[in-house]
């Protein structure tokens, strides 16, 4: 009768808790993780679209929210693009999604 609880205390009283190193380890491999494959790149594509809104010129021909248009007027916050022959609309800098190759908007006419 007294037997079976002595053999469950010694078998609890064996089992260690794993070590400091062992419970953080994954965390740490799961950080780096997800720094590796989503943080990290995320943020080159950040710099990479930064320096390419630093880059534009007048004449540029650009994406704005999905519209083709071409650069007239520049300032720091803000840039003016031609979407239809007469029609200019004012954005911010940082809508401008991507920069074309010259002669996009002349070639899809």
């Amino acid at each position: 009768m007294f037997i079976a609880p002595a053999y469950a205390d010694s078998a609890a009283a064996a089992a260690q808790a794993p070590s400091f190193v062992a419970q953080i380890l994954p965390l740490v491999v799961i950080f780096a993780l997800f720094w590796l494959l989503i943080i990290r790149p995320q943020q080159k594509k950040a710099k990479e679209h930064q320096s390419m809104l630093q880059a534009l010129q007048k004449g540029d021909e650009v994406v704005v929210g999905g519209t083709v248009a071409k650069i007239v007027k520049i300032s720091d916050a803000y840039v003016t693009v031609e979407v239809a022959d007469g029609v200019e609309v004012l954005v911010q800098r940082g809508a401008i999604g991507q920069k074309l190759e010259k002669g996009t908007i002349k070639n899809n006419k």
